[in-house]
């Protein structure tokens, strides 16, 4: 595992831009040249002795001096923006409540999805690693009313499946 003396002798991160720069020339990277690759994720990784750390998780310790116990949240949901004023260390319940919605969502709004045995629109929401159901409904626009209710009741961000 990486110390935060070991990272600062190889990288110099900047909070502002949360941008990792090599302070030593290795391989292709040569001094002064941006550390890091996008990983198929989305999140910005950096090779160092053979292992893949992800960037985000470099600025905390950078930052701090240790690695976060929890996850590393992005505030803004961009994965690749990591200076500092945009990272959070959460539980993984709390990080959950603050993601993107998913590409493969029909309605627009995260928890909510056309039933078709039931012909009518479903809200659900995720509370304490369990998928609830919050009902059926006529109408889209009736099933994302519900759903935004509950995620304010149970302290989903207000960008949350945004």
């Amino acid at each position: 595992m990486i110390t935060q003396k070991e990272l600062k002798s190889i990288l110099h991160y900047d909070p502002d831009t949360g941008v990792f720069k090599w302070l030593i020339s290795r391989g292709r990277s040569k001094t002064g040249s941006v550390a890091g690759n996008a990983h198929h994720s989305g999140y910005l990784s950096i090779m160092y002795k053979g292992k893949a750390y992800q960037s985000h998780r470099l600025a905390w310790l950078y930052q701090y001096g240790e690695m976060p116990n929890g996850e590393v949240d992005h505030i803004n949901q961009d994965k690749s923006d990591n200076s500092i004023v945009n990272l959070r260390e959460v539980d993984r319940t709390t990080n959950s409540r603050n993601m993107p919605k998913i590409s493969t969502n029909q309605s627009g709004c995260a928890g909510v999805s056309w039933s078709s045995s039931k012909k009518k629109w479903r809200a659900t929401i995720g509370i304490g690693g369990k998928q609830l159901h919050l009902g059926y409904y006529g109408s889209k626009e009736a099933a994302i009313k519900v759903r935004k209710h509950e995620e304010v009741f149970h302290g989903y961000t207000p960008i949350h499946g945004s």
